[in-house]
């Protein structure tokens, strides 16, 4: 019974789409997850470039059906627009169903979480502002409004009136804003529930039922594990947790039924936001790990923020690892190294004159840890071509060997280009 679940295992970032589209062609359900429009990532197929924020991969391919879960908080505007965006360029969405148990971002998400980032000052966050988490918030304080709940005009309208007399008290009194109308409020998100009406549904039975007749099962996330609500490098953090724990409850599917957990690095490393990041570089390592000039300069898919780089961190990537059970890993982007003729790899910490081989949960610490570097030789050829990994430069071979014996699982594929095939597949998965 094939269930891959793919996870983000750096800060978000690391091509991930590259993998779930790659999966998804082959899987027969695809299930995104957790989070929400405040993360994306790029596909690139036969329809053209997409940069997917909310709706599941495997849209594209007509024998697949796609959910999301109950784990990720949904934007119903976004979802509307990415759902139009794809009927105009001729991809079906009728396979596309939404949990009803998936919790909705409210306007008055979105106005706190942008006020409170402004009231954060010089210690803001990062925040996108785009709600989601004031929605997790409210999930778990037990006042959220449900997907299920745009469909039933009374309960709407009863739960919309609890909560929107709070909420306007707090955008009034703490925030400063104007308050909301319950009518303006309650009449948009009816008319979302009737637009959306034909996808949200149960899902559990859908799910179940493909486990039963042992189809392919994709989970898929956003963001990666170093932004988890609990392991990540908290306050700069996500709401929700993307790992593989937060797979299994997010798609409402036990452990157990996994088969195989990817962990998806780039060759290098990167971050938008704010937060410790020990092997950042600048200047013309930089520059170079950034690619710019090019299309697909390390700008972040949902932010159009300029990404931080940095070598990669091994000590991070062994503890995302163990935290999620990493069996194989996708290395993607390893062609942006093709012209280095050093690469460095962090293999431990320093801190004062003690060396560490994890990450300290205090950040004000983990700000302070020095990287300490093992520097291997670069290949200087170009990689692109490559299809097999015995086709790949022996120093390029040595340099992915290596990070998997940090990280302690074996390579599943490797990317080496932008194009849908320019893509190594070592093991298979799914």
């Amino acid at each position: 019974m094939p269930v891959v679940a793919v996870i983000g295992a750096q800060w978000g970032d690391e091509g991930k789409g590259r993998a779930i589209d790659m999966y998804a062609e082959r899987a027969r359900l695809i299930i995104r997850y957790g989070g929400g429009n405040n993360a994306g990532h790029t596909i690139v197929n036969e329809f053209g470039t997409f940069k997917m924020h909310l709706l599941p991969s495997g849209l594209f391919y007509p024998h697949t059906v796609n959910i999301i879960g109950s784990g990720v908080v949904i934007d119903p505007s976004v979802a509307l627009a990415e759902i139009h965006s794809l009927k105009e360029r001729n991809v079906s969405v009728e396979r596309l169903f939404i949990s009803d148990r998936a919790h909705v971002i409210m306007p008055y998400h979105v106005v706190q979480d942008q006020m409170d980032e402004q009231f954060r000052g010089e210690s803001k966050i990062g925040t996108t502002g785009r709600g989601i988490g004031p929605a997790y918030a409210d999930k778990m304080s037990r006042i959220g409004i449900r997907m299920g709940d745009l469909l039933n005009e009374e309960v709407l309208l009863s739960r919309l009136r609890q909560v929107l007399e709070i909420k306007n008290k707090l955008l009034t009194t703490y925030y400063g804003a104007q308050p909301l109308s319950l009518h303006e409020v309650y009449l948009t998100y009816l008319d979302y529930g009737r637009q959306l009406a034909d996808h949200i549904t149960d899902v559990q039975p859908i799910i179940h039922r493909a486990l039963d007749k042992d189809v392919g099962v994709l989970l898929e996330g956003a963001q990666g594990v170093l932004l988890d609500i609990d392991y990540g490098t908290y306050p700069y953090v996500t709401s929700s947790p993307p790992g593989a724990a937060g797979a299994a409850q997010g798609a409402g599917i036990g452990p157990t039924r996994f088969s195989s957990v990817v962990g998806v690095y780039k060759a290098f490393v990167s971050r938008v936001g704010e937060g410790p990041f020990p092997t950042e570089v600048h200047g013309q390592d930089a520059d170079a790990l950034r690619q710019l000039g090019t299309p697909w300069a390390e700008v972040g898919t949902t932010t159009g923020r300029l990404r931080r780089v940095g070598w990669f961190d091994a000590v991070l990537a062994r503890y995302s690892a163990r935290l999620n059970g990493f069996d194989t890993l996708a290395i993607t982007k390893l062609d942006v190294l093709d012209q280095l003729p050093r690469i460095k790899i962090c293999v431990g910490y320093r801190l004062h004159d003690t060396e560490l081989d994890y990450p300290p949960a205090d950040i004000v610490t983990y700000g302070k840890v020095e990287p300490i570097y093992e520097e291997l030789p670069g290949w200087q050829k170009p990689t692109s071509a490559c299809r097999r990994f015995e086709q790949l430069p022996p120093q390029a071979q040595q340099y992915v060997a290596r990070i998997c014996e940090l990280v302690g699982a074996r390579i599943g594929i490797i990317g080496v280009g932008q194009a849908r095939d320019q893509v190594i597949e070592v093991n298979r998965v799914l």
